[in-house]
């Protein structure tokens, strides 16, 4: 089949990738978000799939909204028979949903109906999932609620943050997304509604969600801290500047701290919650780079009662 890719961030390349070295199907083009500034200096910078694409010879549409009358045009003349999505990070109108002869297949991070929505390896996470997927279902005007073609599981293990997961199930579901394409043209896949139970949502996560509330429980703590990495980053306030968490686990032996009460040890260093202690590994304090939390706390010389979490950042944090 003549495929169009959709998609921008590097969690996108893999599927990509996976879809140029088919040798069934050709990618004619790929759409992406438009080059964004970055870095100190905030040049402009091509997505990772822009770049990719541009590496292997492959045209390049950057509309800076899929409304746009010329770029729907573009589509048109290309003719794709599919167009396989990952990330791409805009919706999508019906007039373009319509241009392809197969519509729009998108890969999604989660076992549908379960978290729909912009983070669902983030909420897996969060939410304490022992088991995730992927899913390729035909994108419609509902959020993720359209046809599934089909699904890989994986498991979530119990150190996983959102990027580990994330990354495994980039390369997991870019087998599935290949396999998709495969099966719609040979007409043996036949897309399947999604049940109507088991339905949740996954909104992205904000830097207020990832802030510790230090009265929940160690594993809920452990949760965050994990769930949130690496970005947005879990955080917390310490002398009035936020501190990020870096890494952070359950240490069921220590307990006797009240919540965000902090201690430190020559090699460790413990803060309580709503149960037993967790023990920071690394922390990154505001305008410096992460470090090995030991360290972070003979600098700063931790007195005793000091907590984190005792009062919000100013406007400028």
């Amino acid at each position: 089949m003549k495929l169009v890719f959709a998609g921008t961030p590097e969690v996108a390349v893999p599927a990509l990738d996976a879809l140029i070295a088919a040798d069934r199907h050709e990618v004619a083009a790929v759409v992406t978000r438009p080059d964004a500034p970055a870095g100190r200096g905030r040049r402009l910078v091509a997505s990772p799939v822009a770049e990719r694409a541009a590496e292997a010879g492959i045209e390049v549409l950057r509309p800076h909204s899929p409304r746009d009358a010329a770029f729907q045009a573009r589509l048109r003349e290309i003719a794709p028979d599919c167009c396989p999505v990952v990330a791409y990070g805009a919706l999508l109108p019906v007039s373009v949903l319509d241009i392809p002869a197969h519509g729009w297949v998108n890969l999604h991070f989660s076992l549908l109906p379960a978290w729909r929505g912009a983070a669902p390896v983030q909420h897996a996470v969060l939410a304490g999932d022992e088991v995730t997927g992927a899913s390729t279902f035909r994108i419609e005007e509902g959020l993720d609620t359209g046809p599934v073609f089909g699904v890989v599981t994986e498991e979530v293990r119990p150190t996983d943050t959102s990027g580990d997961l994330l990354t495994r199930l980039a390369f997991a579901g870019s087998g599935l997304l290949a396999a998709t394409m495969d099966g719609i043209e040979d007409g043996t896949l036949q897309a399947v509604a999604q049940p109507a139970e088991g339905v949740s949502h996954a909104p992205k996560i904000t830097v207020e969600d990832a802030r510790v509330d230090w009265s929940a429980p160690a594993l809920r703590v452990d949760r965050v801290v994990r769930g949130c990495a690496p970005a947005p980053g879990a955080w917390t306030v310490f002398r009035g500047e936020r501190l990020k968490l870096v890494q952070a686990v359950p240490a069921p032996d220590v307990t006797g701290l009240a919540p965000g009460a902090l201690r430190a040890g020559k090699r460790a260093v413990h803060v309580g919650t709503g149960s037993h202690a967790v023990e920071l590994r690394w922390v990154q304090p505001q305008g410096r780079k992460p470090m090995q939390a030991a360290d972070w706390a003979r600098g700063v010389r931790i007195t005793d009662g000091e907590h984190l979490g005792a009062s919000a950042p100013g406007p400028d944090a």
